[in-house]
């Protein structure tokens, strides 16, 4: 185990989104670099120039912003380090560890099928410089993998024991002087003192891989820790027949960050029974062994639940922040104010934005409400315009505007006339609310404040439901 100071690392290659699972190795890098006092920094991958775009670029950055996963220093930019890789592939050329292929693609296609029937994997004729090199041929730079085996301790998977005659001597250097990603992947964390790489377990050949080329060159090999990958709720390895994949797409689906990151933090990571985190307490509480070994299985209701539990408890002003860009209507002055006052309801009605939006469309209409089919129903019934005026005059009088004293009038109201509540309480919310969801009565009124409460009524008054 390395006693250095920790230093991790979130690699992307830029050709897509942020996937979710991706999302979730930043956030346990994150984690477990702040729980140690440690750096966590941000590598671009970016040196497949055929996929790698500015723009996938942006997307993965912006994933990560909107998240809240902030990296400490400058991104590095892999593309920018390809002198580094070179010189590292001569390094290990020079002490005997590489070696120059002047194969061609048969020959390479021949060894590979002797390979399949010896059980050993490729090595070249080239590899024990028993052939003159030939000027002027194309060549690669091959590693030459030693003999023996190659074992790591992993901190998710346990220990890892390799037989090194099924380790090809992968190409270090193309044959146009680009590095490969094994090589490059060893250089950029060496150069940028990577003490811990946590990445995805469809790695962890790699990790068997790159230890050998660490060990070639005299460098430390960091600590390792390999995540399952995350998988459907059916089982099976996540795809788009799952739906939402990309970060962006949880965000577009009225998720908050914080109730993302707790989510992301307890698929396939546990040390008690505790569900909900704050930041500080995930950070106190993440350690590496908590990570399973098998694959999680995404789960939407419980991501629903647990992003519920944050919006209940997050700030009120940050919430209607999040909040306006799923609004349909325009926020005015006035619709400010009733949201900042139905605040503490609507976060006890909703478990995500979307929700939220939804529970507080009521407040946003604009007078005349458009009240018509199932919703004008109450309206039409006997007497519907009767209790609405009666009750009218009474707000019009009331100077506590407040849930509870507007609950008593309603109370009072249906004892005086020896009625029930559904009487007059179904035809009053749907000249408030045009049947869009909506709390308690009181609690209606009381949001919507005095002058539209009234203003609403008389607009009911003043229209003809017919009996259709």
């Amino acid at each position: 185990m390395t006693t250095a100071k920790v230093v991790t690392r979130f690699a992307p290659s830029p050709t897509g989104y942020l996937h979710i699972g991706g999302a979730r190795t930043a956030l346990f890098c994150f984690l477990f670099a702040k729980k140690m006092g440690g750096k966590f920094l941000l590598r671009v991958e970016d040196t497949d120039r055929e996929r790698s775009t500015a723009e996938a670029t942006q997307a993965i950055l912006d994933g990560m912003a909107w998240l809240g996963l902030q990296h400490d220093g400058e991104i590095v930019y892999q593309s920018r380090n390809i002198d580094a890789h070179v010189a590292a592939a001569q390094a290990l050329l020079d002490i005997g560890h590489a070696y120059r292929c002047y194969c061609t693609p048969e020959e390479l296609d021949e060894i590979r099928a002797k390979s399949r029937e010896t059980g050993i994997a490729l090595r070249s004729p080239w590899r024990d410089g028993e052939q003159a090199e030939p000027a002027g041929v194309p060549f690669t730079i091959r590693f030459k993998v030693p003999a023996g085996a190659t074992k790591i301790t992993d901190s998710v998977q346990g220990d890892i024991n390799w037989d090194n005659k099924n380790f090809d001597d992968l190409v270090l250097l193309r044959a146009d002087g680009s590095p490969t990603y094994m090589l490059a992947v060893v250089v950029d964390d060496h150069n940028m003192g990577i003490t811990h790489v946590i990445r995805g377990d469809d790695h962890l050949i790699n990790a068997g891989r790159q230890s050998q080329i660490y060990q070639a060159l005299g460098w430390d090999v960091p600590d390792w820790a390999h995540i399952p990958l995350i998988h459907g709720p059916d089982g099976k390895k996540l795809s788009k027949r799952h739906g939402a994949q990309a970060v962006t797409d949880f965000r577009d689906m009225g998720y908050i960050p914080v109730g993302l990151r707790n989510y992301l933090l307890k698929l396939g990571w546990s040390v008690d029974d505790q569900e909900i985190y704050t930041d500080d307490e995930a950070t106190s509480a993440f350690t590496l062994n908590g990570i399973n070994s098998a694959p999680a299985r995404l789960d939407f209701d419980k991501m629903d639940h647990i992003n519920g539990e944050h919006v209940k408890i997050a700030d009120n002003d940050y919430l209607l922040k999040g909040l306006k860009p799923f609004l349909d209507a325009d926020i005015s002055d006035a619709t400010t104010s009733r949201l900042v006052g139905a605040m503490d309801n609507l976060k006890t009605r909703s478990k995500n934005y979307k929700e939220m939006a939804k529970q507080s469309a009521y407040l946003l209409l604009e007078r005349p409400l458009e009240i018509t089919g199932k919703a004008a129903k109450p309206l039409r019934k006997d007497d519907a315009k009767n209790h609405l005026g009666a009750l009218m005059e009474k707000f019009e009088t009331l100077n506590d505007w407040s849930s509870g004293t507007i609950h008593q009038v309603l109370v009072d109201y249906a004892q005086i006339n020896e009625i029930g509540f559904g009487k007059f309480g179904q035809p009053l919310r749907a000249a408030l609310t045009a049947g869009n969801p909506s709390p308690d009565l009181a609690d209606v009124l009381t949001y919507l404040g005095k002058t539209e409460t009234i203003g609403r009524l008389q607009d009911a008054l003043e229209t003809s439901y017919n009996a259709s």
